[in-house]
């Protein structure tokens, strides 16, 4: 299709807190956005009444200059293949929810599904920091752990749309609960989900001083953990410390995998920067088989919250 600047997809980014929805051209900009509560624990037909209602606000005053040709969703633990999401952790939808065709119907227009992880590794390798490289994860480190392989500059789907799902690893056995129902996922420790958990275990397990003391579970999210580490809290930079030497260990093991150029980072836990990135990259290098050794690197992401939705305008696209 030529890059003709009247023609847009329609971009949908599922999260657990939030949904983006977004008209994107193929150039990647986006013009225009909307932003609402997912709602994820409520039922499943409220959030298409919501989305519905959604859709008409923003794509209305385009109708008669542009031509939206298509739809990108991104969705947690959602199939390329089946269409569906299948058991979304965070989520009480239910166990296979069928959403490709539900949003396709509101719109009368074709829909393409991925997970939000792996939507945002097409966005990175089409529109940000993996548009000169053809090998590369993304690890999208928010409320779980999300990540996309690209491979060859094509994203691996697996056989039933559903690989790369490098949050579900195992870290121990009989470790942290994940609400996958298993135990000891790696997104249970790193996530901004899981440095909570290890913060709250430090502050039980000693008396000493933190920033971090006088906040509880709910109050406490990845900023105000990453700020109290960039004032030299002991137990804020002992909790990455944590984080970075377990999420380094298991890219470890993806780089004898599948020998990735580079880590693209994004998510809550990423706002730490060096603090948290430095002793990833160390934790890494020194799990890492010799060949591999000083050949992998790890980025940060340039995307925002807010250009979530460029990735499933990729997919459209």
């Amino acid at each position: 299709m030529d890059k003709n600047p009247q023609n847009l997809v329609f971009a949908i980014d599922i999260g657990g807190t939030y949904t983006k929805i977004g008209l994107v051209n193929q150039e990647g900009d986006v013009l225009d956005s909307r932003k609402f509560n997912t709602d994820a624990k409520q039922p499943y037909s409220q959030f298409i009444k919501k989305l519905s209602d959604e859709i008409q606000i923003l794509v209305t005053p385009f109708k008669k200059k542009y031509t939206i040709h298509a739809i990108g969703i991104g969705a947690p633990n959602a199939s390329y293949i089946s269409g569906k999401m299948i058991s979304p952790p965070n989520f009480r939808w239910g166990e296979s929810v069928i959403i490709k065709d539900n949003i396709q119907n509101l719109l009368k227009l074709p829909a393409y599904i991925t997970n939000d992880a792996n939507a945002a590794a097409l966005g990175e390798l089409y529109y940000g920091a993996g548009k000169a490289m053809t090998n590369f994860i993304v690890l999208t480190l928010g409320t779980g752990l999300g990540s996309g392989i690209i491979n060859e500059s094509k994203l691996i789907y697996g056989q039933y749309g559903m690989a790369g799902e490098l949050g579900h690893v195992n870290v121990y056995p009989e470790g942290r609960q994940c609400n996958c129902g298993l135990k000891g996922c790696l997104e249970t420790y790193a996530s901004v989900t899981g440095i909570k958990r290890t913060v709250f275990e430090l502050l039980s397990d000693n008396n000493s001083d933190s920033l971090l003391r006088s906040y509880s579970y709910d109050q406490l999210d990845g900023k105000t953990i990453s700020e109290a580490a960039h004032k030299g809290d002991e137990l804020a930079l002992k909790a990455f410390d944590k984080t970075a030497k377990i999420l380094g260990r298991k890219m470890a093991d993806s780089v004898a995998h599948l020998e990735p150029e580079a880590f693209i980072l994004s998510g809550g836990l990423s706002h730490a920067g060096d603090l948290f990135i430095q002793p990833l990259k160390n934790y890494m290098e020194a799990a890492l088989f010799k060949a591999y050794k000083n050949k992998v690197k790890i980025i940060l992401s340039k995307a925002t919250s807010s250009d979530s939705i460029l990735g499933p305008a990729a997919l459209a696209w």
